[in-house]
């Protein structure tokens, strides 16, 4: 058994979700969100070699050596597949498991809104899924995946670095593809997919103006094209995709995006009350004439009152999930105050005590206008 299984083994069993390893500080696993150690004594350098080495590979070793990081999957057993990133910090090799379960799970067992199964109904088009890093999104994006495999035949190509969710094909053709393993890079995987007689395309991460670009063009060619960014609602993801590009293209990549979006599911995660878990908060916007018309016109800022107008369409706003939540009693005051965007909403449900405290603080990983924000209040 390899060394660093010892590790991962605590990971799965108390149903935590990444192990951090650190030349110099404990092993660390984040659990419902939080950081905490498993032991008290730190990585040695000669352990750390250990841990990493056993299980990436002579080859794989060596590009990590080269490059100081290194991206690839690890099956443990069975039950437990893992995301790997290998790194090279200030105190000497460090790297990240993120637990991928070898189970997908449905739509229903993840508990999201029945308007999102539309998403998988869509021939073509753009669909974005959102949300900042530990969200949810790849396991979100796996059901909608398996959702289309086990209702409709369609042939569909991943692309993704590394494979997280292993598919097999049910009444679809599910074909994935690992960057830089299977193709060299995220464009070229969505420009062979042109050639691949696809129906639908999964590209792992936007990360960059070319992958971005070739996107939009797989969807206008009437491909369904499934993307994630790391953003966390649905303003925000459009103009991410229009700012990406220079000034002098905004203006017809926003024509582009205004015809081939058809929707966008952001996602954030909550604590809940209970202390047993996170909870997925969503939000939906759903393409229409109203919606493209905003985007063509790039007065983004409107769409947040056609997400809350659209409710009988499906569409939702992501501080109305967060507050029904609260009224169920799944998560605290202070968690929905936290991730709420309007503060002023949520406030009132903290206890007294707590209320100015809150205030004089950002929301985790918050942006520096977000806390200039809170202050403000």
């Amino acid at each position: 058994m390899p060394y660093i299984d010892q590790f991962l083994a605590v990971v799965v069993a108390e149903g935590a979700s990444d192990l951090h390893i650190g030349e110099g500080q404990p092993p660390k696993m984040r659990r419902h969100g939080d950081v905490v150690p498993i032991r008290g004594e730190p990585v040695t350098g000669e352990e750390a070699v250990k841990m990493l080495g056993e299980i990436c590979g002579r080859e794989k070793w060596e590009t990590f050596d080269e490059r100081g990081d290194l991206d690839f999957a690890y099956q443990m057993n069975e039950q437990s597949r893992f995301r790997c990133n290998f790194l090279k910090q200030a105190n000497g090799l460090g790297a990240v498991f993120r637990l991928v379960p070898t189970t997908i799970a449905s739509l229903d067992e993840l508990g999201l809104p029945q308007a999102v199964k539309r998403f998988g109904q869509v021939r073509n088009g753009l669909i974005l899924v959102t949300g900042p890093t530990g969200s949810g999104k790849s396991t979100t994006l796996a059901a909608l995946i398996d959702y289309i495999n086990e209702n409709f035949s369609r042939h569909m190509v991943t692309v993704e670095e590394p494979i997280e969710f292993v598919h097999q094909s049910k009444r679809s053709i599910v074909t994935q593809r690992e960057v830089p393993v299977d193709c060299a890079s995220f464009p070229d995987g969505l420009r062979a997919v042109l050639r691949e007689d696809a129906d639908i395309v999964l590209v792992g991460e936007m990360r960059d103006l070319e992958t971005i670009s070739l996107a939009l063009t797989a969807a206008e060619t009437g491909l369904l094209v499934f993307g994630t960014l790391h953003t966390n609602n649905a303003r925000k993801t459009v103009d991410r995709m229009v700012d990406v590009f220079p000034a002098n293209q905004q203006a017809q990549v926003r024509t582009m995006l205004a015809n081939s979006l058809r929707g966008v599911l952001a996602q954030i995660l909550l604590k809940k009350a209970d202390g047993s878990g996170r909870i997925a908060a969503n939000e939906i916007l759903i393409a229409s004439p109203a919606v493209s018309a905003i985007i063509r016109e790039g007065a983004t800022q409107k769409l947040q009152d056609v997400i809350v107008a659209g409710k009988g369409q499906g569409m939702q706003f992501m501080d109305d999930a967060i507050h029904a939540l609260l009224q169920q009693g799944v998560i605290s005051a202070r968690e929905a105050f936290m991730k709420a965007f309007d503060k002023n909403r949520f406030k009132g449900f903290l206890p007294s005590d707590e209320q100015d405290l809150g205030l004089r603080q950002a929301p985790p990983g918050g942006t520096k206008a977000a806390r200039i924000e809170l202050t403000a209040l």
